[in-house]
């Protein structure tokens, strides 16, 4: 059942970030009324928090789950604790404080990284559950493969009309470029940029080079 955005309410929590910040303005170039389109910052509403939650949720007709905390390989391998838990609690209460509140839809954005370490390439969705996830951004990806899961017992359960976005690793303007937190793409370009300002001949790489990865321009993400 398709659902007139213009004359709705809409939360896009991460609606600031590099992906979110794209959502909002598709949904504007939609001409849903800025009005109507509702963002939440972390250092307003923090997610982990089941009031904050019920709070934004709250008058919302839809909700667009794009907030996440994420980053590079680094970033995984340093803090796969507050990755696991911080994604993990988000995406499970915003959920089940939209069923509770009445949303007419949830749409949850979830990440490449929720496939196993082996999948061919390109991706398949009937792959999703065939192997554990690659070990560095494996508490993440299990993280973030949870709403799925909600989402389909929600709606078995409930009627809930929740549907999961799977995409593969996105690029482009307004990435995350700090190298201590950074996907492949930015960190290369930085590295680069910074090799021809100090008129470098080379650039460190992580890996072997052998791997293999599918990318998504962010503005195709819609």
């Amino acid at each position: 059942m398709s659902i007139d955005l213009k004359a709705k309410k809409i939360l896009v929590t991460g609606g600031s970030g590099f992906l979110g910040s794209f959502i909002v303005e598709k949904l504007l170039a939609r001409e849903v009324p800025k009005e109507n389109i509702f963002v939440t910052r972390s250092k307003e509403h923090d997610l982990r928090i089941w009031e904050n939650c019920v709070k934004v949720v709250k008058g919302m007709d839809v909700i667009i789950h794009a907030a996440a905390k994420v980053g590079g390989i680094g970033f995984n391998r340093e803090k796969p604790g507050e990755l696991f838990y911080d994604n993990l609690i988000m995406g499970t209460q915003l959920m089940e404080a939209a069923r509770l509140g009445g949303i007419e839809k949830f749409v949850a954005v979830g990440t490449i990284c929720a496939y196993p370490k082996f999948t061919p390439v390109p991706f398949k969705e009937e792959d999703l559950w065939n192997g554990y996830p690659e070990e560095t951004n494996a508490p993440y990806g299990l993280a973030k493969k949870m709403p799925l899961v909600q989402a389909q017992a929600y709606r078995q359960q409930y009627g809930f009309n929740a549907i999961y976005l799977l995409f593969v690793n996105l690029y482009g303007p307004r990435d995350n470029f700090d190298l201590t937190s950074s996907h492949v793409i930015p960190a290369l370009i930085r590295k680069i940029k910074e090799a021809k300002e100090q008129k470098k001949d080379f650039i460190e790489a992580w890996g072997t080079g052998n791997a293999t990865r599918e990318f998504l321009y962010v503005e195709d993400s819609r």
